[in-house]
């Protein structure tokens, strides 16, 4: 099977399957990362929600870009696969396995104070999904669904701000403007900051920032007396700036996430001379500092609360299910109609190519 194959990939289904209620189909698709490379489509049985749990039909999910190219390339070193491993993939890393957290749908079945709800919730690319009760959010009645996919990118944002943490007054820099960074950016934003500034080393993508009311600016145009840096860009060159950039005694917070690639850190100069720390942040928990009164659950609720219109710039591109094996091969592999891509949406058509009992 080639990496961009969209040829379905079907389970044994053999013998009647379970047709459920007569409102819902008999088979859902999912997308599996089946080999380093492989996507693809499989058709499986309609799953079936436990007690406390709920069906979501999905509308739309979200393609994280960084996280879902280690992924799909192989690239999760084997001592951190189940650290890293997605609140409800399927199957286990590196592969097979279903992964993904950027899904918003429609309660289905199960609590009967959320049926018919549109959710937010940390599942992947797949048409029906199976979730506890407890981990669903509600949309905000003024957020767009398709805004909502932020939810998942925003408290890996919201954590961030907390693990350095950013304080009222400070001057800030935020290095690299994709989707991590610039969700980071916004929310960074809402706090009476002394300075803001996003580096990034595209006119193009420091053009849309600044369209966002942020500003934008080349390396070589930072400021650097910074009392924090949020790196995001995934590259050695990134949190070289960002050394370079903070002020002494400041901290520079590492939101990327390299796999097993080896990336060159410049440690010899001002690291150490100016008394830098490098903090690591990972959304898998909440920040020392709150982690005793805040739950996963509600960083995940206030990032959602804290989404504004600013984000539906973001949405750079769409794509239907179908052709999510072929896109993800394109992102992994950084082509080059995906080079300008913020956040790309995979729509799910309502159930459209099912049959029906």
């Amino acid at each position: 099977m080639s990496e961009s194959s969209v040829t379905d990939v079907s389970p044994d289904l053999a013998g009647e399957p379970d047709p459920g209620p007569p409102e819902l189909p008999r088979t859902s698709r999912q997308y599996w990362t089946e080999a380093a490379h492989t996507g693809a489509l499989r058709e499986v049985r309609l799953p079936r929600p436990g007690p406390g749990e709920v069906l979501i039909e999905t509308l739309h999910s979200g393609i994280s870009r960084g996280t879902e190219s280690v992924v799909h390339r192989g690239e999760v070193p084997a001592s951190i696969t189940a650290i890293m491993q997605a609140p409800f993939q399927l199957g286990e890393l590196p592969f097979p396995v279903s992964h993904g957290y950027l899904n918003v749908g429609v309660v289905r079945q199960g609590s009967q104070a959320l049926l018919g709800q549109t959710v937010f919730t940390l599942a992947g690319h797949r048409e029906h999904v199976v979730v506890p009760e407890a981990d669903c959010h509600v949309l905000p009645e003024d957020c767009p669904t398709e805004r909502a996919l932020f939810a998942g990118i925003g408290e890996v944002g919201l954590n961030a701000l907390w693990e350095a943490p950013v304080l009222a007054g400070d001057r800030v820099a935020v290095v690299g403007g994709g989707l991590i960074g610039l969700t980071t950016a916004l929310f960074a934003s809402k706090l009476p900051l002394e300075r803001l500034q996003v580096i990034e080393v595209d006119a193009d993508r420091r053009a849309l920032i600044g369209s966002l009311g942020l500003e934008a600016v080349s390396p070589e145009k930072a400021a650097t007396d910074n009392d924090v840096v949020l790196h995001s860009s995934a590259s050695s060159a990134g949190l070289a700036t960002a050394l370079k950039i903070a002020g002494d005694d400041a901290v520079i917070v590492e939101q990327s996430w390299y796999g097993t690639g080896d990336q060159q850190v410049p440690l010899g100069a001002d690291f150490h001379a100016r008394r830098l720390r490098i903090v690591a942040t990972q959304v898998g928990e909440v920040p020392g500092p709150r982690r005793m009164r805040r739950s996963r659950g509600q960083r995940l609720a206030a990032a959602l609360r804290m989404l504004d219109p600013r984000f539906d710039t973001l949405i750079s591109g769409r794509s239907t299910l179908q052709e999510l094996p072929t896109v993800m091969a394109d992102v992994a592999g950084s082509a080059p109609w995906t080079r300008e891509q913020i956040l790309h949406v995979i729509d799910h058509p309502l159930t459209a190519h099912h049959a029906f009992g």
